[in-house]
């Protein structure tokens, strides 16, 4: 048995240079699967939401995150007041829209 642990500690060293580069290459490689399958399109959709409140105009169809549908009767800053129907109106944030609709949407409903 102490033969084999001779042999074991007089085998020559590995190269170095070879066990560095698949030590930062395994990281690099997990970054960039994170990144393009998690951060990169979180920040797409991101950008598209700023975008959608940012067009956001008195008159468009909205569905807000409640799931209440109504339309825009003003813009307050970061608020929107939306009339649900012809006497009732709510005052909900600007970042609470999730979708926009066709126009003539609510009728049709």
């Amino acid at each position: 048995m102490s033969l084999f642990i001779q042999a074991a500690h007089a085998a020559p060293e590995t190269a170095g240079a070879a066990s560095l580069f698949g030590q930062i290459l395994l990281p690099v490689a997990f970054f960039a699967i994170f990144y393009f399958l998690v951060i990169r399109p979180q920040s797409k959709r991101t950008k598209e939401h700023r975008a959608m409140v940012n067009s956001l105009t008195v008159g468009s169809e909205i569905i807000f995150a409640g799931g209440l549908m109504g339309r825009i009767k003003g813009l307050e800053g970061d608020y929107a007041v939306v009339s649900l129907n012809n006497n009732t109106d709510v005052k909900v944030q600007r970042a609470s829209v999730i979708s926009v609709l066709p126009a003539g949407t609510i009728e049709s409903v």
